[in-house]
């Protein structure tokens, strides 16, 4: 994941979907939020709260509202992307910005600024403890390295990756799974650090 120092930068560097995310980050910005970079891409924050997030990809753009789940949700936009997982945050998908109604979009982004004014936010249970699977665990003892950097992340994001291994039933899957996290533990980079500004 490519970090950015500004906004601008971001936008700049998108290609394929760059005039339709700069109409949203315009309709954001009408709404009175603050720009910031964090996790590589641009947040909308509020009092100094994450409310939104934007991004591009191969198949859609979207925009993330960090406390999505208290959103009343009228129109049937949201989608948790990570269902057992993902707690908060809900995502709005698009492929063409023709589907995109704007004075909808905005009154969402309002309604989330609203519940942050009022203090609606669902927050990590940083007690409950982290249960390392099997399958973790021996890789951690054949690499002592990948155990170091795993130990670097926060509570957080170690309970990602230990429930993303856990909850996979099969044998294959769980492997699967593995050999996807192991370049993202090297790299620093957290499971569902892209979900906090993309997918």
């Amino acid at each position: 994941m490519e970090a950015f120092k500004t906004a601008n930068d971001f936008y700049n560097a998108q290609q394929q979907w760059h005039e339709e995310l700069k109409v949203l980050r315009k309709l954001i910005l009408s709404a009175g939020l603050t720009e910031e970079i964090k996790w590589g891409g641009p947040i909308y924050t509020h009092n100094g709260k994450n409310i939104v997030g934007l991004a591009g990809f191969k198949s859609y753009f979207g925009i993330w509202f960090h406390q999505g789940v208290f959103l009343e949700d009228k129109y049937k936009l949201l989608i948790n992307a990570q269902e057992g997982t993902t707690k908060a945050l809900r995502q709005m998908r698009f492929t063409s910005i023709k589907k995109v109604d704007l004075p909808i979009i905005l009154s969402y982004v309002k309604e989330a600024i609203l519940n942050q004014e009022k203090g609606l936010e669902m927050k990590a249970d940083r007690n409950k403890p982290i249960l390392i699977p099997n399958e973790l665990a021996q890789l951690f003892k054949e690499n002592k390295i990948l155990q170091q950097r795993f130990s670097q992340f926060k509570k957080t994001q170690q309970r990602e990756f230990a429930e993303y291994i856990s909850t996979a039933k099969q044998d294959k899957t769980k492997q699967e799974r593995l050999k996807k996290i192991i370049p993202m533990i090297e790299q620093g980079l957290g499971l569902n650090d892209k979900y906090r500004f993309n997918q």
